[in-house]
């Protein structure tokens, strides 16, 4: 049985999307910090579960500056739609709820019906870990937001489904390995370019000189260089195909550091 690392107790989004993935069949592996996944990984884990973007919220900053530092590969990619929850204990009314527990993300996804509400956003390790802190502390006066499913392991009481700001809420997770792939028509590149005009417009023109669509671009400042940055890109395309090889040796003539952080087989479907 695959064992499979996340950040967050069970019953977190980052569980779901493990599920997603690879099927009922796996031992999922709960981790504290996302750190630690690279750890889990590193050490007894196959695989690892790491969010990196959000439809609403934006890129995982951390999550980014972990796959440069480590190293780890990616080696798949799973988008799950994010449905919200305002989860608290049975006999809890919505009109005894002062405060509400959840991960930063999931409060920020939820900023209009908390406001809605009137109450009290208090910011949480994860979304599952914030319904079995309410079910083990008992608070009558406070609420949780997660996932249904969150709600149903813990024997919680859903007060409303769907309260996220925005519907059409997903997010991306990347499937980490010590092993990379070495096929996939998806691949993802951490690179530094050289401090001088321009270096950034004639990056990416090598990707858009071999007509090599890139689907997302990050920039993250390096530590220690003020004003200075590195830059995380998603290309469509294979590898050891002419033009992508073509495209990174141009890269790498550009920059100070390229890292491959990963091919793999785009997600075919939001669901």
């Amino acid at each position: 049985m695959k064992r499979i690392a996340f950040q967050g107790m069970h019953g977190a989004f980052s569980e779901a999307a493990a599920y997603k993935y690879f099927g009922r069949k796996i031992k999922t592996l709960e981790c504290n910090t996302f750190s630690d996944i690279f750890e889990a990984v590193e050490d007894d884990a196959e695989y690892g579960v790491l969010p990196v973007e959000n439809s609403v919220e934006g890129s995982v900053s951390q999550a980014y500056d972990l796959l440069l530092e480590r190293n780890l590969h990616v080696v798949g990619e799973v988008i799950l739609r994010i449905e919200h929850c305002l989860i608290a204990n049975e006999g809890v009314s919505i009109n005894n709820i002062k405060k509400v527990y959840s991960h930063p993300q999931a409060l920020g996804q939820s900023r209009q019906y908390i406001e809605k509400l009137g109450v009290e956003a208090i910011p949480f390790g994860d979304t599952a870990g914030s319904v079995k802190m309410l079910k083990e502390a008992r608070l009558m006066d406070s609420g949780a937001i997660a996932s249904e499913h969150a709600a149903k392991l813990y024997g919680m009481h859903i007060l409303r489904r769907n309260i996220e700001n925005n519907k059409e809420n997903y997010t991306r997770f990347f499937i980490l390995s010590k092993r990379a792939l070495k096929s996939g028509n998806k691949i993802s590149i951490a690179f530094v370019t050289r401090h001088i005009p321009g270096a950034l417009h004639m990056a990416l023109g090598c990707f858009a000189a071999e007509d090599i669509n890139m689907t997302y671009i990050q920039s993250r400042p390096i530590p220690g260089k003020p004003w200075e940055y590195r830059f995380y890109i998603d290309c469509e395309g294979y590898l050891k195909s002419a033009k992508m090889q073509n495209a990174i040796n141009c890269l790498r003539n550009l920059s100070l550091l390229v890292k491959i952080l990963g091919t793999y087989r785009m997600a075919k479907t939001i669901t």
